[in-house]
């Protein structure tokens, strides 16, 4: 038996246009809720950011909402947790990490209700390190899907990978990177990924086997026009099709076929079994083994960036001199934040411009600010830095003003006004660059 485990990450920035999440609304995720919902027998594993679950809600997307809803209902469908404005978890503070997941967990678990009930967990951009496998594990998450370029032992196709720290454990799920790209690039169809899917399993000789793809949702019907007919329909059909192979009348077998996986395979005794399933599925049809700890690294990130230690390379690329002022800027700006919210509890004055220092935070450390950092491979939109750019400074702006109105000394302000003069050479550095770059 193969069973194949799709995923799909779906997310959008809180600086994104209205008129862009409402193209992709309709070009993507209402055209994939249709589909799954007309194929009772599909499955898929999903992540909802947080900050997408809101951005429906208050766009006129709430029927998206309804609509996965009653996929997870169904059981068609598995949530798995993520951080909810989609921060590069590996290059934030520890506890801000943990603010991010659970305030994911959070706004996903008022929208979905019921039907949200994650037992993995999403890393957003598939960015790990061990840090992010302890607070993950702290807060009760059985497994992480991570990229399969971080792993260092055998490839896991009969087997799931468990890995050891402090004292606990938690699996690992490591996506095909080859078979998810073929898909994500359209350089296979609906046929030609069957055929992957046997000739994985030929080739390592297992009578039970999986295989995990991921990509971004918006892959099916917005980066590629009705990709979520042509590629995802075509498949969930297909392997209907085999299953009626192997459950009817020899008389009925051929006709049972789709025409496509025909001419793949002329001899009926050469179809495999296919199942679809969610990922947690796997846990209870898989053993788990001790397995070495994964690398640190991304979905994006190559053999060529491992051997470099540039392990998040379109977030914090060693040589890319936006990144670092951004992360400079960052840094100042949650120091600032995290000096407000301990005057908070002292001085009710200030605790207006806190709390607002503290929301803006959250948002400013989404990840589309530095991915649209990256000129030099193609990479480029200096709206989308500045909208960044603009949330940490009104963060900053907020917080040095629950400084300055609270009761603490005059020399720690000055030294805080500091902070704030330096986080404004940062942004005029940055935004110098983005002018002349």
């Amino acid at each position: 038996m193969i069973y194949w485990a799709p995923f799909l990450h779906f997310y959008q920035p809180p600086t994104q246009f209205h008129r862009i999440l409402q193209k992709i609304s309709n070009e993507s995720y209402r055209p994939l809720v249709k589909m799954f919902l007309a194929h009772p027998s599909s499955k898929i594993t999903i992540n909802m950011n947080g900050v997408l679950t809101e951005l429906l809600s208050e766009h006129c997307g709430s029927d998206i909402i309804d609509g996965l809803r009653q996929l997870g209902q169904n059981g068609q469908l598995e949530f798995v947790d993520s951080a909810k404005y989609h921060a590069i978890l590996p290059l934030i503070p520890p506890e801000e990490m943990r603010r991010e997941i659970l305030l994911n967990r959070q706004v996903n678990k008022r929208f979905f209700k019921d039907a949200y009930n994650p037992r993995g967990f999403f890393p957003p951009e598939m960015c790990y390190s061990q840090e992010v496998a302890k607070i993950v594990k702290s807060l009760d998450c059985e497994w992480i899907l991570l990229s399969g370029i971080a792993s260092q032992g055998a490839w896991p196709m009969d087997f799931i990978s468990n890995i050891s720290f402090s004292g606990t454990s938690i699996k690992i799920f490591f996506r095909d990177d080859i078979l998810s790209n073929k898909i994500s690039f359209r350089n296979l169809d609906s046929a030609g990924f069957i055929k992957e899917l046997v000739g994985l399993a030929k080739g390592a000789g297992k009578n039970d086997m999986y295989v995990i793809t991921a990509m971004d949702a918006e892959t099916f019907g917005h980066h590629i026009q009705d990709w979520e007919k042509l590629f995802l329909q075509e498949v969930y059909e297909t392997i209907d099709s085999i299953d009626n192979v192997y459950h009817h009348d020899e008389d009925n077998q051929k006709s049972g076929l789709t025409e496509a996986y025909k001419k793949i395979f002329f001899d009926l005794k050469e179809i495999p079994q296919i199942q679809v399933v969610t990922i947690s599925e796997l846990l209870e049809k898989f053993p788990a083994k001790r397995a070495r700890a994964p690398s640190p690294s991304s979905w994006s990130t190559t053999k060529e960036d491992l051997s470099s230690k540039n392990y998040y390379p379109l977030w914090s690329g060693g040589a890319n001199s936006i990144h670092g002022l951004q992360w400079a800027h960052l840094k100042i700006c949650t120091e600032l934040v995290e000096k407000a919210l301990e005057i908070k509890r002292e001085n009710k004055d200030s605790r207006q411009f806190s709390v607002i220092a503290r929301g803006i935070l959250d948002r400013a450390v989404h990840s589309c600010q530095f991915w649209w950092a990256n000129k030099e491979r193609g990479l480029w939109n200096i709206n989308m830095i500045n909208k960044g750019l603009i949330l940490q400074e009104e963060a900053a702006l907020n917080a040095y003003k629950a400084i300055n109105i609270s009761s603490i000394s005059k020399k720690m302000k000055k030294a805080y006004y500091r902070k704030v003069t330096a986080a404004r050479d940062i942004a005029n550095k940055i935004r110098d660059l983005l002018i002349t770059k």
